[in-house]
């Protein structure tokens, strides 16, 4: 068994797992949903930000998502195909293309967000609203102290 030398390393290390157990235990609620709709996980994770945010820059999906372009790009082009989203070019730089739901994509959406956001409620019902919004809080802090000490920090 390996010794870690401080305390708040172990800490980190233990928060990090626990962080990971938990993630991965309230995710398995939103993928098994997404899957008994017939949508990989990636695709419903592409409908959700669409239908959540609105139009996105196709890059800004990605990163939303942490996938590779390449895999945004296979998703959007089957979603695309299926007629849940169409592409834009935007007016002011022709370097970036928006996604956004269609008509179709967003009454797919309009009847599958409900259940999707009440399986999210109960993987999460351990928490009472108080104790969710301090986990909102601590997490978005993570986050942004994170991503400042990230070696290749995003510009």
């Amino acid at each position: 068994m390996l010794i870690t030398e401080e305390r708040g390393t172990d800490l980190s290390l233990h928060l990090y797992r626990v962080f990971a157990k938990s993630f991965k235990s309230v995710n398995e609620h939103a993928v098994t949903g997404s899957k008994m709709k017939g949508f990989n996980p990636t695709a419903f994770a592409v409908l959700e930000v669409l239908y959540y945010k609105g139009p996105q820059p196709i890059q800004q999906i990605g990163a939303k998502l942490l996938l590779q372009s390449g895999n945004v790009t296979y998703v959007i082009d089957k979603l695309e195909s299926a007629g849940l989203l169409h592409r834009t070019p935007c007016p002011r730089d022709r370097r970036v293309i928006y996604a956004e739901l269609t008509a179709e994509g967003k009454e797919v959406m309009d009847q599958l967000y409900p259940e999707f956001s009440d399986r999210i409620d109960h993987a999460l019902s351990g928490l009472n609203e108080s104790e969710k919004q301090v986990m909102i809080d601590l997490l978005k802090k993570m986050g942004r102290e994170a991503e400042k000490l990230a070696p290749l920090a995003r510009k």
